[in-house]
Order: C-alpha cells, then structure tokens, then sequence
C-alpha cells in the first residue's frame, strides 16, 4: 500500500464522516422543528425534550465534522504521528454534550412531576412523532453502519444516540395514546425515563472514548492477525510482546519481538525484519516501528534441557503467562529469558521468587530475567 494510496483513503474517509454527519445535521433539525412545534402546542414537556435531545444531536454531529476536518492534517515536526488522535477529544466532546442534554431533561421532567401540567394532545401530534420514531429508527441504523465502515468513534456514538432516541421517542408515542385512551398523563415520568437513558449513554460513551485515549487492551483478534501473518515466515519460531500504539481511527503504530534461531546473521535479520515490517503493513495497515530479535538455540542439547527444567519451574505458577526469550549460553554460563506476569500478583514479589528459584536449579549461571507487562491476550 502506498503513501499515496494512504491519504486517499483518509480522503476518502473524512468524506463519508462530513457527508453522513450533515445527514444527520438536516434530519435533526428538522425533527427539532417539528417536536418543538408539537410540545409547544399540546404542553408536553416529553416531547420538549425529545426535541432537546434532538438539537444535542445535530450539535454533535457538527462537532464530529470539526474532528474529522482536524484529524487529517498532516504530521509536521510539532506532531510527528499526525492529529489523529483529535477525533478522540471530539467523540469526547460529543458525550458531554449527550450528558448535558439528558441531566437538563431530567432537571425538567422532575419539576414537572412536583408541579404538573396536563398535556393537550391530538391526532397531527400522534402522527408526527410516529413519523419521527420511524426517521430517528433510519438515520440511527445509517450512521451507525457509516461509522463502523470507516472506523469513527463519534459517528458509531452518534448512531447509538439516534438509535436510542427511537426508542425513547416511541415512549413519548406510547404516553400520548395512554393519555388520548385512558386520560391518565404519564408524560413527565416518561421524561425522567427518557433522561435516564441520555445520561446512561452519555456516560458510557465517554467511558469509551477515555479508554481509547488513555489506551487499553488490543483486541484479540488483531493480536492474533498479526502474529499469524509474521510466523508465515519459515525462519520465525514465535512472535511475542505485541504492543500497539493507536494515534487516531486506523492510525495504528507497533512493536513486537521474534525468536530466531541463533545461527542467523546480522544479514539475515535485517532482511527478515524488513520483509516483515512490509508484509505486515500492506496487510493490516499497521506500522511496525520496531523488531525485537531472541535467539534460539538450535544445536546445544543441555541448552534444550536448561530450557524444559526453567519452562516449568516458571510455569509452575498462576501467575506466570508464559516464557519466552530463552536462551542459555553454556559456555559462558549466562542464561536470559522473559516471563509474563499478570496483573495478580506484585511484579517485584514474583521476580524474587523467580531468581530465587532458578538461582537453586542453575546456581553457577549468570541470570537475566526480564519481566513482561500483560498487555495483549
């Protein structure tokens, strides 16, 4: 894949993020119009809020145009890796303005329920907000497929909203046709239903976004890909430490180490690694940034030995993940590997054990263990 190929599809990308965006901009406005118009008239705070919610909704969109727009200017030597990363502040941005929307409607819903007014439906009224619960329905499932088609945060955030919007709009319907049949006026509580909702998914998408800023776990499925596509390569004998780096939607930057066997040169290793770095980006899009290189060893028996012995003196344990790195240098009497060590148990307290238990299989060996972080499954 080339540079040029890259920024066409971050064009082609910024595109389809402002096109769907204004969609929902012109529908939202619209419907504004309308709810406001039918709350005004027959006093319905539920409805008022509906139309809120709404207008909260064109806002964010406008400011996921603003992120997307920022998010592809070009790296210069200020911001080396890009401003990808701006699409995270605005999916945040677009969560604060969710969480407002719902605890301003719950402000209102609840003083309406401490001092009532009756609602004044009618049978125009009925039918917009039917007409506007089948709208919210279209635009939700649209944007929401948009925004997993390119990767956005805020335009699969938006989608969920409108989605949810549906749901709490066919309350509203529901309230108005129990007031019309029965007289009973459960519009206020259905508001406090309805910000209840808001709130919920204002802060869930904020607790989304933050995870993406702060960084968390790679998906699995991604860690598997790309430890399947490197050891397609013969000389590879496992792929370890796969670490990730996300500088924006499909900006993805990594590092990973693999086990080589030790009678490779430098040659050798610089060719694979090479090949690697392009093989892996042409078909993931992610950038390997580094290659860690253990050596294997490959023709000493008491090394193959050393290794079974250590393997399940270290495995012994639960909070041990996994060994790998190993390698013993009988001659010199040096031996060097790395553990996994899970989040369970205190890292300084599990490498004393280590040392402390190697130390009595190997006691004339120089040890190295280094201890690895539990960061991708």
């Amino acid at each position: 894949m080339s540079e040029e190929n890259i920024e066409a599809l971050a064009e082609k990308r910024e595109k389809t993020i402002v096109k769907t965006s204004i969609i929902g901009i012109i529908t939202n406005l619209f419907l504004v119009g309308f709810k406001a118009f039918v709350g005004l008239v027959s006093n319905s705070i539920a409805v008022i809020l509906d139309a809120v919610n709404n207008l909260s909704d064109a806002l964010s969109s406008i400011v996921t145009i603003i992120g997307a727009k920022l998010g592809t200017k070009q790296p210069n030597k200020k911001h080396p890796l890009g401003y990808g990363r701006i699409e995270y502040l605005s999916s945040m941005i677009v969560a604060g303005l969710v969480l407002y929307a719902g605890i301003t409607s719950l402000v209102e819903s609840v003083k309406k329920i401490i001092t009532p007014e009756t609602a004044d439906y009618s049978a125009v009224s009925i039918v917009i907000i039917s007409v506007a619960v089948v709208v919210k329905l279209v635009l939700g499932l649209y944007v929401k497929k948009q925004g997993k088609k390119v990767n956005s945060g805020a335009l699969t955030a938006s989608g969920s909203d409108a989605l949810f919007d549906a749901v709490l709009s066919s309350s509203v319907l529901v309230s108005a046709i129990i007031y019309l049949i029965w007289g009973v006026s459960l519009e206020a509580y259905v508001g406090v239903i309805i910000a209840g909702f808001i709130i919920k998914a204002g802060i869930e998408m904020m607790i989304e976004t933050l995870n993406d800023i702060i960084g968390k776990r790679e998906d699995a499925e991604t860690t598997k890909e790309l430890k399947q596509i490197i050891c397609e390569e013969e000389e590879v004998l496992g792929v370890y430490d796969v670490t990730l780096f996300n500088y924006g939607p499909n900006k993805n930057y990594g590092s990973v180490h693999i086990e080589l066997p030790d009678t490779m040169s430098v040659d050798d290793v610089d060719r694979i690694t090479r090949r690697i770095q392009t093989t892996v980006f042409h078909k993931t899009g992610i950038i390997l940034t580094g290659i860690g290189v253990y050596s294997f060893n490959t023709s000493d028996d008491e090394a193959a030995h050393m290794r079974n012995a250590v393997q399940k003196a270290v495995m012994s344990h639960d909070w041990a993940l996994q060994m790998h790195g190993f390698y013993a240098d009988t001659e010199n009497k040096a031996l060097r590997f790395d553990v996994v060590i899970s989040f369970d148990i205190d890292k300084k307290e599990a490498m004393q054990m280590l040392y402390t238990e190697i130390g009595e299989l190997y006691p004339d060996y120089e040890l190295m263990i280094i201890p690895d972080v539990d960061v991708a499954d």
